[in-house]
């Protein structure tokens, strides 16, 4: 007969030895974010894992920096708007969990990589010391290019290279000029409607039926009301270049937009006929 005391001891054991269990089954969960709900405008350790993560599986393509601007608040809306949660841009409980089921982070590596200053914006498909890894699929709803393989050093560890604030393909002149075409359209407008204008541009710069250079777009015959009535001669704002930039990275508040107007002033009746996407600001976008 075992005593009631053996029996005791037993139990301890149980539920120690579950314990354990539960905690390398959740070790991932656990070790996963903070509580706060993550939101524009955060800063720290949440928002380096929550970059990197996006980036792992190619809806973020900027620099993982820990700062939550509007490149992360669209790649936060762009997984959403695929995985069926409400589509906010708030990272809350529900969007943490499918973050943590659909993609890879290695907390050490990337925190020990901006703690040397090496910032980069190529976490996903990094293969680290010499073994491969892939970028873990899924769409890039917002537009951005998947890293592929990295450069890797003799000893077999990724070369990390400083973050490109200028994608490659445009020169300065090029991210100028559009910024002086945003800033012309839409000075005064909220930032959402500066890359919204921004990613008619690259829309138009993507598509087969426009010039396929710049300054071809934005030149073009009555394209744009900045060029004809000599606004885009004013000059750009750090915000314009921003929105450019967005841009340029795979943001597109406009869902594909080739044409926007501004209902209040508009006087072509050819315009209207176009098919309404949305209205952000005074502009409505369109097909």
């Amino acid at each position: 007969m075992v005593s009631k005391k053996a029996n005791t001891g037993l139990n301890w054991l149980l539920m120690i030895a579950m314990a354990i269990i539960v905690f390398v089954s959740n070790g991932d969960q656990a070790a996963a974010f903070s509580e706060q709900v993550i939101q524009k405008g955060a800063t720290g350790d949440d928002v380096v894992e929550l970059q990197s993560r996006l980036q792992h599986v190619g809806y973020y393509n900027g620099k993982i920096d820990g700062v939550f601007g509007w490149g992360t608040y669209w790649a936060v809306r762009n997984y959403q708007y695929e995985y069926g949660i409400d589509i906010d841009g708030l990272v809350g409980e529900q969007m943490k969990t499918k973050l943590v089921s659909t993609t890879e982070y290695d907390q050490d590596y990337v925190l020990s990589a901006l703690n040397e200053g090496r910032s980069f914006n190529h976490y996903g498909g990094t293969a680290k010391k010499g073994t491969d890894s892939n970028n873990g699929g899924g769409s890039n709803a917002g537009g951005g290019q998947s890293s592929g393989e990295q450069p890797q050093s003799d000893e077999g560890e990724p070369i990390i290279e400083k973050a490109q604030n200028v994608p490659s393909g445009y020169s300065s002149n090029d991210i100028q000029l559009m910024a002086q075409a945003v800033y012309g359209e839409a000075r005064g407008e909220p930032y959402e409607g500066q890359v919204a204008v921004a990613a008619v541009i690259v829309n138009r710069l993507n598509s087969a039926t426009f010039p396929d250079t710049v300054a071809g777009v934005i030149y073009e015959d009555r394209a744009f009301t900045a060029v004809a009535d000599g606004q885009i001669n004013l000059g750009a704002d750090e915000n314009a270049r921003n929105a450019v930039l967005d841009a340029l990275n795979g943001q597109d508040p406009t869902n594909n937009a080739l044409y926007y107007f501004n209902p209040d002033t508009a006087t072509s009746a050819w315009i209207w006929t176009r098919p309404q996407i949305k209205r952000i600001g005074k502009h409505i976008f369109c097909y």
